[in-house]
């Protein structure tokens, strides 16, 4: 008599981990970041189909019209049913300077461990700007940045930066060589200065990082780490990624008053002078209005030939 039969509460149970092919083409292949940092695939959990399998418990026979399974995830996606999403999960491993990842770790719904300068000497690395990619503040965002310094300040702020980071490299060896306990020798190294994490986080908490972080108002720096981790869902997880870019990336969400105001007043959209009084109308804020006026653009409701007046009027942001 087998095991089973002797123990009729002893059930074999058929399991496999969901491999994704393309999460296994980058695992752990080191994806270079600015000038000395990096992205790793460490480890992933699930795959497109583990999102279906997770939809189906719940949805269960009552999915059969939208069975298929890139149907099902678009309509997950769509509707905004995030939990099956949040069956899959990703490790990277990342080398981050400061300032960025004080952005990243923003970001609380994952479970992260950063390398220790209390425990380890600090990395010894900074991440550095060429010439030609210091950024000028941008007038109307306080925390934003719009156009760059020319080549020559560009090259005497290199320079500066340089002394700097090296300088204040140079002062936390010599506390470490002195004695100092390294919690405090740290304390005056540069935000410039690397850090490494190993980074756990669900697939849709990931894509809301994601849409964040693509934004192109969100900065450079951790902007091009958004970038390389965009490639890495795309590849690992195509249909998800698919229904992401379309129903998020790619999507434009309106408000009520824009809902409102574009149903209303696309009449008046070939008479400039009326077009224009109901832009002013529809809010106080400038930035409200300058909002609406991109959105109609990417809507291809407005012609170019306004935006040069709106400016020009200072209804909307230049």
């Amino acid at each position: 008599m087998s095991e089973q039969q002797q123990n009729p509460q002893l059930v074999e149970v058929s399991t496999f981990r969901p491999r994704s092919e393309g999460a296994e083409s980058v695992l752990g292949k080191l994806f270079p970041c600015l000038d000395d940092g990096f992205v790793r695939l460490v480890d992933y959990m699930g795959n497109d189909a583990a999102i279906v399998q997770a939809a189906r418990i719940s949805y269960g026979k009552g999915t059969k019209k939208i069975s298929e399974d890139i149907g099902l995830i678009r309509y997950l996606m769509n509707h905004r049913h995030t939990t099956p999403f949040e069956m899959c999960e990703f490790k990277f491993h990342v080398r981050v300077p400061m300032d960025a990842w004080r952005q990243w770790i923003r970001h609380r719904t994952a479970s992260v461990n950063e390398y220790s300068t209390r425990y380890s000497l600090a990395i010894d690395a900074t991440q550095k700007t060429s010439p030609d990619k210091w950024r000028l503040q941008a007038k109307d965002n306080k925390q934003g940045s719009s156009g760059f310094f020319d080549l020559e300040q560009g090259t005497i702020l290199s320079a500066q930066e340089n002394q700097f980071q090296e300088l204040g490299r140079k002062i936390y060896e010599e506390r470490v060589n002195k004695g100092m306990a390294r919690e405090q020798a740290r304390k005056d190294l540069p935000l410039s200065t690397y850090t490494e994490a190993y980074w756990k986080t669900d697939l849709h908490n990931l894509l809301h990082f994601l849409g964040l972080r693509l934004d192109s108002h969100a900065q450079y720096e951790i902007r091009v780490y958004a970038q390389i981790l965009e490639e890495i869902v795309k590849i690992s997880m195509p249909a998800t990624y698919q229904a992401f870019k379309d129903y998020q990336l790619d999507a434009l969400r309106l408000s009520g008053p824009e809902i409102k105001f574009i149903g209303k007043y696309l009449q008046f959209s070939s008479n400039k002078k009326i077009f224009i009084e109901k832009i002013k109308e529809f809010s106080q804020s400038m930035g409200e209005r300058t909002d609406l006026v991109a959105k109609l653009q990417n809507l291809e409701l407005m012609s170019e030939d306004f935006i040069p007046l709106l400016i020009e009027q200072r209804i909307i942001k230049g």
